[in-house]
């Protein structure tokens, strides 16, 4: 049964502005007459339990006005080399990966996303750890992701506790790597987010030392090329239109979405149940509260030494798709 939702609540803000992005979309994207006569091929980045899955899921694959070529990938990183390559139309990544790229100079735009709960960016210790509380990683070596949110989330969370960004190591680790280099004792820390974080509590005895709460944005983009955006923009805004219904779709039925995930990559439902229960990834429309926050998050990322220069976030941006959901707010 749908969950009910309070005027005010973060959760009605979100379905408010998903029915204005569904509006839009009926008449932006889904009209015979806006495709060619020749099928038009998206070819889309995604990861295993990804996107593809949630369509699926939710019954929104059906009927598309065009075709789309789903290529997987282990992780966000190679779909924006994909994307950088021109080997795909439109992929999904985090917000500060995504903007290490975009700084390379990649001819990319972020066009959507969503948002979910800042506490699943967590860095994690195993459990028998002396590590307590953040104040404990001073000198420790702790992994993530470089250019992404695990090393934003371990300089933020040392400058948080006092500390220099070099009072600790960085150990650039993926999320295979890095579980397996925490349960072996070579790391003290890993830096991560969901569904690794429920997975390394439920199974493997992982504790939560510190989180993302008030300092990471944690905006998951949806990035497609300045090409796709400029050749194929009907079938991309229409593919938006569907995450997003799709996403809003999962924030009633999280048991659902979870078993039935679970069954497509054989990760325990639990572990799913728990994750997406924990994250709430709701659809967002790219508006200038949005552009301020990650501007915000890219400027500390350069201090940090993550991203190698300023950027200007408005720039990196294609506020179009969203335009209608943003007006109405």
């Amino acid at each position: 049964m749908p969950r009910p939702t309070r005027p005010g609540s973060p959760h009605f803000l979100t379905r408010r502005t998903a029915a204005a992005l569904i509006a839009a979309a009926v008449t932006l994207s889904t009209s015979v007459a806006a495709f060619a006569t020749d099928t038009i091929v998206l070819r889309v980045g995604d990861q295993k339990g990804g996107n593809r899955s949630l369509l699926e899921i939710s019954g929104l694959a059906k009927d598309l006005p065009y075709k789309i070529e789903w290529a997987e990938f282990p992780a966000a990183a190679p779909i924006l080399e994909a994307l950088n390559a021109g080997a795909l139309d439109v992929g999904y990544t985090g917000d500060l990966a995504f903007l290490t790229v975009y700084a390379a100079g990649a001819p990319i735009k972020a066009i959507g996303g969503t948002r979910s709960d800042a506490r699943t960016q967590a860095i994690l210790v195993r459990g028998d750890s002396p590590i307590k509380t953040a104040a404990d990683l001073k000198g420790k070596r702790l992994a993530g992701t470089r250019g992404g949110w695990g090393q934003f989330l371990i300089d933020a969370t040392l400058e948080k506790s006092g500390y220099k960004v070099e009072d600790a190591t960085f150990a650039p680790l993926g999320p295979v790597d890095a579980k397996i280099a925490l349960l072996a004792g070579s790391i003290d820390g890993w830096a991560v987010w969901e569904p690794y974080v429920s997975y390394a509590k439920l199974k493997d005895d992982a504790r939560v030392i510190a989180d993302g709460a008030g300092l990471t944005p944690t905006i998951t983009f949806i990035v497609a090329s300045d090409n796709a955006i400029a050749t194929k923009r009907a079938a991309v805004q229409d593919l938006v239109q569907r995450l997003n219904k799709a996403w809003l779709w999962s924030l009633d039925h999280i048991p659902q979405y979870a078993k039935n995930t679970a069954e497509l990559t054989k990760l325990p439902e639990d572990v799913l149940l728990a994750a997406y229960t924990a994250a709430k990834g709701s659809p967002i429309a790219i508006d200038e509260a949005v552009v301020k926050e990650v501007q915000a998050a890219s400027d500390r990322a350069t201090r940090y030494g993550i991203l190698s220069k300023t950027l200007d976030v408005g720039k990196a941006v294609d506020p179009s798709f969203t335009a209608a959901a943003a007006n109405s707010n």
